[in-house]
């Protein structure tokens, strides 16, 4: 199941305990990173670029149900 991301007027909330802030989310991203190597060979990515990403699940920290998980309007936003 794959679980939308909120956005600037929407938030998560858990269907069965509330929870309104603390989730697990596990996802896969595609992503092209410009690594730089210092002399001494050790790595550092100087700049990312997601390609593409998807929320392959969402766990809450509350109650532990997983993918139970809705969209609800952040307070504030009139909508």
């Amino acid at each position: 199941m794959t679980v939308p991301l909120p956005t600037g007027t929407t938030r998560w909330r858990c269907t069965l305990c509330g929870n309104l802030t603390r989730f697990d989310v596990t996802r896969s991203s595609k992503v092209v990173e410009y690594v730089h190597l210092d002399l001494a060979g050790e790595p550092r990515v100087e700049e990312r670029e997601v390609v593409s990403e998807t929320i392959e699940s969402v766990r809450c920290r509350w109650c532990n149900a997983v993918d139970q998980v809705e969209l609800v309007d952040r307070p504030g936003t009139g909508s």
